[in-house]
């Protein structure tokens, strides 16, 4: 039965990726999940970016180390004492339907991202002045010094205004959206590979464009990505040589891919941190039983399920090995001060005593509440299975988690700002796109903007709120003393952690499978970029 299913999964993969042409070089490349959309501002999450990144392009980009670089600015200076900062575009920059780039398109873009339906709108502040200086300069005008403005622009994609306006494609579609725009479904960039063909679920089409601007590090015709969601279909597409490049590889599977004769596993490091974060905003939470009150609203309660959750059981038997713990939101790679923080020890015991105090008790069922978990199930590393422990952790201290692990696109459309921040329990991981705590506090932490004028607090989806904090937030972003500023973020990461803002879990380890006749580059960032792909 089993090699009947592997023998109709080849046939059929071998319909989606299609019949490549004999001197075509092909980079067949599958992921755990869908891409749901192509418009570069629907939805701020890395594998849609990465992807959507080998079609757009940013006015920066990053090198394989992660350095900036410039993109489609060559250059940039900063003027009026901090308070301006000018982009000088290249020229002769061509979108795939062969428009020229020029400062109109930067100034759409600026205010395309940050519109209501944006999901990227903390890219660009909503206080900052996008003025067309001529054709190929642009100044973006602050109301205060910005340091590390341009941090995250990579992924700040620039789209032509000619071709958004023609496609009705002017507001950026939601991933709620009951019907897709035009931009989720077609693509139109400036990037070194061009979209042909995209049926959602099925497979994306990516062809070199051979008008790129840039210098070809690449060997590529083609790219065909096919989403497989089951773990051992994609290892044994790899393992058969029907696709080239997986991701993620099950951890279970890393020693097998290893020993096959055309296929290893790469493996690094990674920045995203993997978290949860309890609803701390509403008055009443939505699936729980507890009625009238929030009992997050209650740091002794989240204490409780901090102490709980014994993450070095998830490090050993979910990850096997491969996650760092973590006791805060982002990796001590970024931070150098990381290691003054720690997590609190297990102890149940402690819990159990948190949750009596904060008025809690036993039932006669054993139990004290239940309260529904979000968690995508396709996303991250076995982030399907860390719910689960995390479950059976939680039932110890007398709490029923009803557990709700889900397709991404599902998630996403769930517990985001366009699903109205419907969660009170969830799972997440973030990569801070700056590569800086600020990225973090901003995101995550900050108090959240419910009105939609400037996306502060955007992914803070549990609704914690600081005013110190988001005080801290405001001197972090300006402060170009290196010493203070590391001091300050110390001192917001102290707060949130007393509080327990969010609850910390794991750094987890990249882990591709990628054939032993493909070269690329695995960033710390979790970002496949083709433009690096040769294949022998």
């Amino acid at each position: 039965m089993m090699k009947l299913k592997l023998a109709l999964f080849a046939g059929a993969l071998a319909l989606a990726l299609g019949a490549a042409s004999a001197n075509a070089q092909t980079l067949r490349y599958a992921f755990q999940g869908n891409l749901n959309t192509l418009d570069p501002y629907g939805i701020n999450e890395t594998t849609t970016l990465a992807l959507q990144g080998n079609v757009y392009e940013g006015l920066t980009k990053r090198d394989r180390d992660l350095k900036i670089i410039p993109g489609l600015a060559e250059r940039w200076e900063i003027l009026d004492n901090g308070l301006t900062w000018r982009f000088h575009l290249r020229r002769g920059v061509k979108f795939h339907n062969g428009e020229d780039l020029t400062s109109e398109d930067v100034v759409f873009s600026a205010n395309r991202v940050r519109a209501d339906t944006s999901d990227l709108r903390s890219r660009i502040d909503a206080g900052i002045q996008v003025v067309a200086v001529d054709p190929y300069t642009v100044d973006f005008k602050l109301k205060s010094p910005n340091p590390i403005l341009h941090y995250e622009w990579d992924t700040w994609y620039i789209m032509s205004k000619k071709w958004a306006e023609a496609n009705n494609a002017v507001a950026p579609s939601a991933p709620a959206a009951t019907t897709p725009g035009y931009a989720v479904l077609n693509a139109n960039g400036t990037g070194p590979f061009r979209i042909t063909q995209h049926q959602i679920g099925v497979r994306t089409l990516f062809v070199k464009n051979p008008a790129w601007w840039g210098k070809v590090e690449h060997n590529l015709q083609e790219v065909i990505f096919t989403p497989i969601t089951s773990a051992p279909t994609r290892v044994a597409a790899l393992l058969s040589g029907e696709v080239d490049v997986i991701d993620p590889v099950p951890l279970q599977d890393i020693p097998r891919i290893n020993a096959s004769p055309n296929a290893r596993v790469m493996e690094a490091p990674e920045l995203r941190t993997i978290f949860m974060q309890l609803d701390q905003r509403r008055d009443e939470l939505t699936g729980s039983s507890v009625k009238g009150k929030n009992p997050f609203k209650d740091v002794r309660v989240r204490r409780a399920f901090y102490q709980a959750i014994d993450i070095e059981a998830i490090r050993r038997q979910v990850m096997r090995g491969a996650a760092a713990p973590t006791p805060l939101l982002i990796s001590p790679l970024l931070f150098e001060r990381a290691g003054e923080f720690q997590r609190p020890a297990v102890d149940l015991a402690g819990a159990n005593r948190l949750l009596d105090e904060a008025g809690y008790p036993r039932g006669a069922d054993n139990t004290r509440f239940e309260v529904t978990l979000d968690c995508p199930n396709d996303r991250y590393v076995n982030d399907g299975a860390i719910c689960q422990a995390v479950v059976a952790m939680l039932a110890r201290i007398g709490v029923k988690i009803n557990l709700q692990a889900v397709p991404r696109a599902q998630f996403f459309a769930k517990v985001l700002a366009s699903g109205g921040y419907n969660t009170s329990f969830y799972l997440l991981g973030w990569t801070p796109g700056s590569f800086d705590s600020w990225n973090v506090l901003q995101n995550l932490v900050r108090c959240r903007d419910d009105t939609g004028s400037g996306g502060a607090g955007a992914t803070n989806l549990g609704g914690y709120c600081n005013p110190r904090v988001d005080a801290l937030t405001d001197q972090i972003l300006v402060e170009a003393d290196i010493a203070k500023r590391t001091a300050l973020i110390a001192e917001a990461y102290r707060i949130i952690t007393d509080e327990v803002s969010h609850i910390p879990l794991h750094q987890q380890t990249l882990a591709w499978g990628v054939a032993k006749n493909v070269e690329l580059a695995q960033r710390a960032d979790n970002q496949f970029l083709f433009h690096w792909v040769t294949k022998r």
